[in-house]
Parts: structure tokens; sequence; C-alpha cells
């Protein structure tokens, strides 16, 4: 297809395709049929995890191969040059469709790092990664937080030093998901530790199988094991695979993590939906109170979505949302958290043990996995802070 369809015209279209592509969603029928999951994180073995990701890989290269991914590339990428919400228009077409779950590596893959790469690559190296990523013929985790650094991302302490044309890093991260299924990890390092902080972080895509890289998977308390930690003992890393210049990696790091956050916002409204279908179903009348916290996330969803909204709203206007992506992630992790407690009230005593009821235990995915997305992504604090700059005006710098 050529030009830009009218947004009506695009979703027609992607639904006659997807008709042809895929099946319609199984409808999961009455209350209390079907899967009742609602885990926040995917609580999966490895082998289970490299499974699902062969299988969305195959829909991905699907998509990509048939015109229907990669929107808002440039034609030179298999992409279609469309604006970047046409990406939205697309999924809530196939939200109807039995596909695949992505899991997180490849919203990483294709929304963060390609991005990253298109803005700071060499032509060479557009070349290399931009097509392969763009249909996950290779995967990209993050190699970013460190347990020393905390969410002070610019205090890193991973080093990478120069020899000849090559670079050897050596150093710890943690939190890393996809570890295990990826092909390259993109690496936030420091090369220059007597410069400012800032000024002395550099980045790098390191091959996942490269000697020296170590990956062990961090166990959660539900279980299962979605994060990993990863070792870098004297990997050797040519300089043709530095992303951006020498010294200037944190810049590259902000370009990954502006695009983190403009798909926050949709954060926990399934499970927001799943509690309130939860409500409505009790088998007794709900109290006072939880009337009250009922209506309270009911109303809390309508307006979380009309801030997803506005973030496609500044897309369509050609900004990059920088205000209303930090308000739509701290409105979803809040969200997370009055879900919590609306079915923690629901629930009481059979929240916490196993009877094999439907609807009961499993929640309690959600309650061990919800608080941990006030960290992910940029910290409540982060996203208060770039509030505080960006709509208020404050100095960076305490007024002393």
């Amino acid at each position: 297809m050529s030009g830009v369809p009218e947004p009506e015209e695009f979703r027609a279209r992607a639904r006659r395709w997807l008709t042809g592509a895929a099946r319609p969603r199984p409808d999961d029928g009455e209350w209390g049929s079907g899967s009742d999951s609602v885990a926040v994180f995917d609580n999966w073995t490895e082998e289970q995890e490299r499974e699902h990701t062969a299988r969305v890989q195959e829909w991905e290269r699907t998509r990509y191969d048939q015109g229907w991914s990669a929107f808002n590339w440039p034609q030179d990428y298999g992409g279609r040059d469309l604006p970047a919400y046409y990406e939205q228009l697309y999924r809530a077409e196939e939200a109807v469709f039995d596909v695949p779950h992505r899991p997180e590596i490849f919203p990483v893959t294709q929304a963060l790092v390609a991005p990253a790469i298109g803005i700071w690559g060499t032509e060479e190296q557009k070349r290399r990664w931009l097509r392969p990523m763009l249909r996950t013929d290779e995967l990209a985790c993050q190699l970013f937080s460190e347990t020393e650094a905390g969410s002070d991302l610019a205090a890193v302490r991973t080093r990478a030093v120069r020899e000849g044309d090559s670079w050897v890093l050596t150093g710890h991260k943690v939190w890393t998901s996809g570890a295990r299924v990826a092909t390259w990890g993109v690496a936030v390092c420091r090369t220059d530790p007597d410069v400012r902080k800032h000024a002395g972080i550099t980045v790098f895509l390191v091959r996942m199988d490269a000697p020296g890289v170590t990956v062990r998977p961090i166990r959660q308390m539900t279980g299962g094991t979605s994060f990993n930690e990863v070792y870098l003992d004297d990997v050797r890393v040519p300089d043709t695979d530095r992303l951006g210049p020498v010294g200037e990696g944190w810049r590259v790091t902000l370009s990954v993590l502006a695009a983190e956050r403009l798909d926050s916002g949709s954060l926990g409204l399934d499970n927001a939906d799943r509690a309130l279908d939860l409500a409505a179903n009790l088998p007794r009348p709900l109290t006072g109170g939880e009337q009250q916290r009922a209506a309270d996330l009911h109303i809390r969803t309508l307006v979380q979505r009309l801030i997803g909204l506005r973030v496609t709203a500044a897309l369509v206007a050609g900004r990059e949302p920088g205000a209303e992506a930090s308000v739509g992630k701290l409105y979803a992790t809040e969200t997370m958290r009055r879900t919590s407690d609306l079915v923690s009230e629901l629930l009481g005593p059979s929240l916490v043990a196993d009877t094999g009821e439907w609807g009961t235990y499993a929640w309690t995915e959600h309650l061990l996995g919800a608080p941990g997305y006030s960290i992910a992504g940029g910290t409540d604090e982060i996203q208060r802070t770039i509030l505080a700059e960006r709509v208020l005006g404050l100095p960076k710098e305490p007024v002393r």
C-alpha cells in the first residue's frame, strides 16, 4: 500500500488482513471459565520462555513480511512511512484476534532499541541491525540496571576499556528481562571515570553468546524467573558495535528510556477490568467501602485511557510526549496499587490460600508483581522529577 490511509480505512484494511491471517480470539465464556491468570510479570521456566518466544517470532515475521509491521519506519527498512500512532490503531484491531502475547523482549527490541539505533547508529549499523530487529530475527535486551547504582542509572560501574579496535567490558547487570532469549544486549558502560558521571558513559551492543557473558535467572517471589542478572567478565566488543560517540552514552540511554515510557500508560488496565468483573460476580453484596473502591477503580480506568489518548494526540501532532508519558506512568502504577487494594478487600482470606477455586489465589501474582512497576521503566520519584522540571519549571539543582 502507498500513501497515508485515513485511520478508519487503515483499521478496516488491518481487520481484513487479520481475518485471513489469524483466528478470532475465543470467548472465555461465563465468569469462572478460561484462564484466571492475572500475572504482572511472566512466570515461566527457560524452556517455556524459549518456546513462547519462538511462537511470537513466527507471528512477528509474518506481519513484517506482509507489510503489517514497522508502520512508522521508512520503506528502506521494511516500513510504511506512516505516523507513529498507526501502530496503536493496528494493536486495537489485533487485540480481538488469537495471536501470541508479546513478552517484554519484543517491544524492547522493536520500539526501544531499534529506534535508538535509527538515531545514533552509523549507516553500516543500521544496515546490520534494523531489518533483523524489526523482523525479530534478532532480539535485544537492556543491560542497564546495576545493584550499586539503584535508580541512578548514570552511576553505573560496569567498565569498558579500549584496547585497539576493541573494548573490554567488565561488570554486573540486574533485572534484565529476556536475557535468556536475546541475541544482543544494549550495555551502558563507564568509559571515563575521571569526568562527571553523565559525561563518562558509552553504550555498546554486546552479543549475548559472547565469551565472558553469563546469564543467571533471578527467582521471583511467585516462583518464576522472568528476570536475570548478567555478568560481563572481560567481554571483548569490537568498536563497530559501539552505539553513538564515546562519552555520549547518557544521551543514547535517554533515547531508549523516553521510548520506554511512551508505552507504559496502558499498564494494569486488563487486571483492573478483571478486578471490576470480580466485584460484579462476587457471591455476596458489596459493602459500602467495597462499592466505593470499585467505583473509584472504574473511574481510574476511564481516566487512564484518556491519558493514553493524550499521548497519542502528542504523537499525531509531531511532538515527543514528555510530561504526558510521565503522568501516564505514574497513573498506571497507582491504578495497579488500587487494583490490589480492591481485590484484597473483596477476597479476604481466600486470597492467600490455594484452594483451587477459580479467580482467587491467582490474584497473588498481581499483588506480588504490581509494586515492581513503581520502579520499572523509571521510578515514581524519577517521573515526579520530570514533571517538576518540565511542567512546574523547578530548578534541577536544590536552591542553596
